[in-house]
């Protein structure tokens, strides 16, 4: 099958649009707490979740004990334990919103560019960079989690790699419409670099990622240019 040839605009400063906002947004308000919380009435459980997600991204997941969450929300233990049998049952919970989000948002990325696909990993790129230079940024997620439960059979593990085949996937239906040949290995290379992204943008100079990425990319995929 030929592969299709796409031209490149060169990468320039990054659009502040309705898309990258999406990418980029987390439609929370801190609390007097200082809990991050979404705009407008929400449950218990979901308060809780918010909590934990701003303690264990910044502190780690095995850091944070279920004490410090339930300080934050200011409840009881029988609430916290109603809502979550176990930490590891709101860990999984806080990666499967983040799951969600990240679904979300490459849905909506997809929709609104009409599935133009260099546009989607250009913006997909940006969006990395973005989040990189957020006030504190501490890499991926999952990335994170799974250093911190290496065991595969585990249910936060298990959150994590179920996530990363969806990401591949997508990269998959993505590359597939370009008539990239190859497109499970070149997926495979696209998510390392990825991978790869997230942890420079916490180790080295988060303002070089979504350019670096979104090059790279295109050179692994063949882009014109």
């Amino acid at each position: 099958m030929e592969k299709r040839k796409y031209k490149f605009e060169k990468y320039g400063k990054m659009k502040k649009g309705k898309v990258m906002d999406e990418m980029t947004r987390a439609d929370v308000t801190p609390t007097e707490g200082g809990a991050q919380v979404p705009v407008g009435k929400v449950s218990m459980r979901e308060r809780i979740i918010d909590a934990a997600t701003q303690l264990f991204y910044a502190q780690g997941l095995r850091a944070v004990s279920a004490e410090k969450i339930i300080d934050l929300v200011g409840i009881t233990k029988v609430t916290f334990y109603r809502h979550f049998p176990s930490k590891d049952d709101l860990i999984v919970a806080y990666l499967q919103r983040r799951a969600e989000w990240e679904r979300n948002a490459i849905l909506a990325v997809r929709q609104s560019t009409g599935d133009d696909i260099p546009n989607v990993f250009r913006i997909i790129a940006e969006a990395i960079g973005a989040e990189s230079c957020s006030p504190g940024f501490r890499g991926c997620p999952f990335i994170n989690a799974a250093a911190e439960y290496p065991d595969p059979q585990h249910p936060v593990r298990q959150v994590v790699d179920a996530h990363r085949r969806w990401f591949k996937h997508e990269i998959e239906e993505l590359l597939e419409g370009m008539n990239v040949p190859n497109g499970g290995e070149v997926a495979d290379e696209l998510v390392m670099l990825r991978d790869g992204a997230m942890v420079s943008g916490y180790l080295s100079d988060p303002r070089i990622v979504a350019s670096s990425l979104y090059n790279a990319g295109r050179a692994i995929i063949g882009f014109g240019t």
